[in-house]
């Protein structure tokens, strides 16, 4: 069951409860926004040690820290070393976006286990270096085997980049900078390669069903955020946005907590239109927008 599942039943957790107290919020207003989906509390049943922390708009505003290994940095005492760091400093959540060059689920259970914030991973990362790049040996199956090992591991939220479908890709032919999102090349990479639509779209239920099972939070990614000013709030990212509303709306039928990822690149004089954009497509879910603006 999930926080949401337990908040639309009108309990209060013993997470909200610990939310409540660090927010200086009553308990009544922190189970009202998680059942409405205003407000999330990323909290995997297998991670353990973990401080129960809240986002959205009745909350404070959080940072985020990346850190990860790749091929041509990697050191599992490294990892640790850096959430350490982070959460020293005052990172409210860590992803871990490695990409290789060590044992990723070494890595990944290290950091979990060492941190008492929550913890997030981007699935597709793994899932290529699984098939050691080989973006034509993947499967939809492949997929959906890396979220489930995530989940079981203890991440408290993943980037599932399911609204990019196969029809926006030619949206982005006039950008300067195209596909920005790592996540995101690799799907549409996959798309082409395959000429089959976004397989975390058409299996979208069956990752919900998985994280239902773990209380895994979702955080929706924006495959199409603009890379440079040039190319903000342009087709290709509204109507990926649109398609990340439907998704977010799916998933609180299943009681599943979501955030939304906000673009990036965008000019000053329009953050207020890309804000206000969000919250009418997505149903005022929280929105985790990625710098710089």
């Amino acid at each position: 069951m999930s926080q949401m599942h337990y908040a639309r039943q009108g309990l209060i957790t013993e997470e909200m409860a610990y939310v409540a107290k660090r927010e200086n919020l009553p308990e009544s207003l922190v189970m009202e926004e998680v059942a409405r989906g205003r407000m999330i509390i990323p909290a995997n049943i297998n991670h353990t040690n973990l401080e129960p922390m809240a986002i959205g708009i009745a909350s404070r505003c959080k940072v985020n820290a990346n850190i990860g290994a790749s091929p041509n940095a990697s050191d599992l005492d490294e990892e640790v070393a850096k959430l350490r760091l982070a959460v020293k400093y005052g990172a409210d959540t860590v992803m871990d976006l490695s990409t290789g060059g060590v044992n990723l689920d070494e890595v990944r259970t290290a950091i979990i286990n060492a941190s008492t914030v929550p913890i997030g991973t981007v699935p597709v990362y793994q899932a290529l270096e699984s098939v050691h790049g080989s973006i034509e040996k993947l499967d939809a199956d492949d997929f959906l085997h890396i979220i489930e090992k995530h989940c079981q591991q203890g991440v408290d939220y993943q980037t599932i980049h399911a609204g990019l479908l196969i029809e926006h890709l030619p949206l982005v032919k006039g950008r300067l900078t195209g596909i920005v999102s790592r996540g995101g090349g690799i799907l549409a990479q996959w798309m082409l390669y395959h000429h089959k639509q976004n397989p975390l779209f058409t299996r979208f239920d069956d990752i919900i069903e998985i994280f239902k099972r773990y209380d895994c939070s979702f955080s929706l990614g924006d495959s199409l955020r603009p890379g440079c000013q040039h190319d903000a709030s342009d087709a290709a990212q509204l109507a990926e946005l649109k398609t990340l509303g439907q998704l977010t709306r799916r998933a609180w039928e299943h009681d599943i907590q979501v955030m939304v990822e906000g673009p990036g690149h965008v000019p000053m004089d329009q953050i207020e239109f890309n804000v206000k954009k969000q919250m009418e497509e997505c149903s005022e879910a929280p929105f985790y927008v990625l710098g710089p603006w």
